[in-house]
């Protein structure tokens, strides 16, 4: 099937608007908006995906999931999303269909509509995405967090990593499939100072607040939520560590003034430790040392 053709059964999967507004001519014509949050990513075959372990349709999901992570992390809303895709010859109409499945589930879920992209050959899988949300109010930045403020996340942490580690169904589901946590961010975000979405560890995206803030952190391994079944799978030192340094879990961590815990914990937040005026990351008293989580390079 030639390019236009796959462009057509992979647009077939989607809500979309007639062109001008989406798909189908140069450019996509939106209307005017008001403040609005962008953010773009890319999943690359064998460096964050192998066929072998990820269906096309968790291909899908996750390239648009990481994505709306980043707007959660902001307090924005999902608005539209254009998709780039690069294809191998052995990828073709029904193995794209497939990755369309996975990805549109998720837009529709969250209000995303895909309005344009392009298609391209290849040696390996690629897609890059550009994704666009709306904001009510004012962005949630990482350098808003203070000294005194508690400091949570929005959900267990540490499957994700666990799940290319160890043969665990729902573990390495939870790797292939992450959710992204926009409906708690847009009821957290009138208490909230500073917010990111851990996607590489949770000690070195607390360090990039703190960065940004100007500010330390003190953890409480004691409070660092991990699952049962994370647990039952790899004990409890493994599972600390892959909570602390593993990443691609893609819940908030957010930090919000200590008489705003309530409000938080009844949202399902988890108070993991406190923003401190003392530079430097650390848990139960001592510093953290040595790669706080992946790095990219």
């Amino acid at each position: 099937m030639n390019e236009f053709g796959l462009i057509e059964r992979f647009v077939a999967c989607f809500d979309v608007a007639p062109s001008p507004a989406g798909p189908g001519d140069d450019c996509a014509v939106l209307p005017a908006q008001g403040p609005t949050c962008v953010t773009t990513d890319a999943l690359v075959e064998d460096v964050h995906f192998t066929r072998a372990t990820f269906s096309f349709e968790d291909i899908g999901h996750k390239a648009l999931a990481v994505n709306l992570s980043d707007l959660a992390a902001m307090g924005a809303r999902p608005t539209w999303f254009t998709v780039a895709l690069g294809l191998p010859p052995d990828v073709g109409a029904r193995e794209l269909v497939r990755v369309g499945r996975g990805m549109s589930a998720l837009a529709r879920r969250h209000g995303a509509k895909l309005i344009g992209g392009n298609v391209t050959r290849s040696p390996q899988l690629t897609l890059t995405l550009t994704v666009c949300g709306a904001l009510e109010g004012l962005p949630l930045l990482r350098s808003g967090a203070q000294p005194g403020d508690l400091i949570f996340v929005s959900g267990p942490l540490g499957e994700a990593a666990a799940g290319l580690a160890v043969t665990n169904p729902a573990l390495r589901r939870a790797q292939r499939r992450p959710s992204p946590h926009l409906a708690f961010a847009a009821r957290a975000r009138p208490w909230v100072h500073a917010a990111i979405d851990v996607s590489d560890g949770l000690a070195q995206d607390l360090q990039h607040v703190c960065k940004a803030s100007q500010v330390g952190a003190e953890l409480d391994s004691s409070k660092v939520p991990v699952s049962a079944r994370l647990l039952r799978a790899v004990g409890p030192r493994r599972a600390l560590s892959f909570a602390l340094r593993g990443g691609e879990d893609y819940v908030l961590l957010v930090t919000a003034p200590a008489r705003h815990r309530e409000r938080l914990t009844a949202l399902g937040a988890l108070e993991v430790g406190v923003i401190s005026a003392r530079a430097g990351l650390r848990m139960d008293g001592a510093r953290l040392t040595g790669p706080l989580g992946f790095t990219h390079r």
